[in-house]
């Protein structure tokens, strides 16, 4: 261990160390196993929704709000379904010792957690294959060496365009590949891990949040509420506008502290994985190859072939990965033709196998979120669980107030609830169908209602740890979820009291 950092460690003697993700993720499977125990199971009936969306007309399953009922025996007494230890007695069911498991292979390959867990791994293998030429490192050192002196305009224009990705797009695990790419970069400009989380997947959080026209979240959010998709854009660009300045505001000034200390960065060893790769190395003397500008082409035109993917084709999850296999195969092979470090045949595949395992870490954590979810007895709102319970039990609390303190709650109830439901179409089919009609009745606009779904469901994908795009980006800045949660608790408040002022000022104007 380096005199500088325990240096660092000496000055922080009485800090408090947030215990690791997977133990978070158990003691709240502890408490959805005993809710099991004590909150009886309700169910909604479910209803078709039609909404246009431009000239096409998409169809959604949702639950009816009016329908709610626990669900009662024989006798009329109301049910329970505690889940059991170790799952039915053949040992073949769900049981909470055996939620990972269950966990990992739920879903299919279009989302959690089967699909996330598969394209985050595909993810790390297609990029060890990348980083093993060497060439993204030349490249970073190239870089510095003409841009010295200009990351004050850098950093802020990389923020704005993945806050336009998730803005226009609905980015999100799209920004996990790029992040592989820019922390790195931004390491070796002096920063930490940190800032380069921040320009990629903050940043589409907040684009995603404050979305003007997101197919995948507004648009589905909208439609089951019968508000006009698209429609209220002006708040919306304002909000963008507001949110993205406060979010490079509060990049910049960090990343202007950690250049002048680095040892103030709660992720500083960490680091030390990407900042080694750099120490010694002269920008300037750095030789820059044909083979590692093949390499970084090969990585331009992915980026391209991606976004025109999404954009004009809908490609998701398995076309994403396929993507991301190919370049880093053609990475993998230029670097064998140009004897990029010098690689040899097999050092592709092994090192494909060390990025895939650079990132397990990451994609067990999404099994394990997924798993609280199956303890509660799933998503589907025809089906008798607790989870069905706790969404009306709250949604009713939020309708006893007055309008403007109700959309107030209605945004923090969206908060709370995207610890369970991270999914953004996921959420506004289930939490919809209920907060539309309660803005009916507590006297504020539907579309208000909307809005306190985006900003709860988008701003908090920025600190819960069961957000598998969080753990798939934190992944790959090597960085833990409870140094991250110390340094971003702060700009979830500072969010948080922006989006209560919009949250406010909706209701005040009769934002429809």
């Amino acid at each position: 261990m380096s005199v500088e950092v325990k240096e660092k460690q000496e000055k922080k003697p009485m800090a408090v160390k947030v215990p690791h993700t997977y133990v978070i993720i158990f003691a709240v499977i502890l408490l959805c196993a005993i809710l099991t125990y004590t909150v009886p199971v309700g169910q909604f009936d479910v209803q078709e929704v039609k909404y246009m969306q431009g000239e096409s007309e998409k169809t959604k399953t949702v639950l009816d709000p009016a329908s709610f009922r626990l669900v009662t025996d024989e006798s009329g007494n109301t049910v329970k379904n505690p889940v059991p230890i170790f799952g039915t007695e053949d040992f073949g069911g769900i049981g909470m010792l055996n939620y990972v498991f269950e966990g990992l292979v739920s879903g299919d390959k279009w989302g959690s957690a089967v699909g996330i867990v598969a394209f985050i791994l595909v993810i790390g293998g297609a990029f060890g294959i990348v980083l093993k030429t060497g060439a993204v490192e030349a490249g970073i050192l190239a870089m510095i060496s003409k841009t010295k002196g200009m990351e004050v305009i850098i950093l802020p224009v990389i923020f704005i365009l993945f806050s336009l990705g998730g803005a226009v797009f609905g980015m999100g695990e799209e920004a996990i590949p790029f992040a592989m790419i820019l922390v790195p970069l931004v390491i070796a400009m002096g920063y930490d891990a940190i800032v380069g989380v921040c320009i990629t997947y903050v940043a589409t959080q907040i684009g995603f949040a404050a979305s003007w026209m997101n197919p995948f979240s507004l648009a589905v959010a909208q439609g089951v509420s019968g508000v006009p998709v698209m429609s209220g854009a002006g708040l919306r660009m304002v909000a963008w506008v507001v949110f993205t300045a406060i979010g490079i505001g509060y990049t910049m000034v960090y990343a202007r502290k950690i250049k002048k200390n680095p040892l103030a960065s709660v992720c500083y060893e960490s680091d030390a994985y990407y900042r080694n790769d750099f120490q010694g190395k002269d920008p300037f003397e750095t030789k820059f190859t044909t083979g590692h500008g093949l390499v970084l082409l090969t990585i331009a035109l992915t980026v391209v072939w991606t976004i025109w993917g999404v954009v004009k084709k809908g490609y998701y999850i398995p076309e994403l990965a396929s993507q991301f296999f190919v370049m880093g195969l053609i990475a993998g092979i230029i670097g064998v033709i140009f004897k990029l470090n010098d690689m040899k045949l097999d050092d592709i595949a092994s090192s494909f196998q060390s990025g895939a395992a650079d990132l397990v870490g990451a994609a067990m954590v999404v099994g394990m979120a997924k798993g609280i979810i199956i303890i509660l007895g799933g998503t589907d709102p025809a089906s008798g669980t607790v989870l069905n319970t706790i969404l009306h039990s709250m949604g009713s609390a939020v309708g006893n107030l007055p309008p403007m303190i109700s959309a107030w709650f209605m945004y923090i109830f969206q908060s709370v609830f995207n610890f369970f439901v991270v999914s953004g179409s996921g959420q506004a089919a289930l939490t919809m169908p209920l907060m539309a009609p309660l803005a009916d009745i507590v006297g504020v606009t539907r579309q208000v209602a909307v809005l306190a779904f985006q900003f709860g469901d988008g701003f908090t994908n920025l600190i819960v740890p069961t957000s598998g795009c969080l753990m798939g980006v934190l992944g790959v800045a090597r960085m833990s979820w409870g140094d991250w949660a110390k340094w971003q608790i702060k700009m979830q408040a500072a969010l948080f009291v922006v989006a209560s002022i919009f949250m406010f000022v909706a209701v005040a104007i009769g934002y429809n």
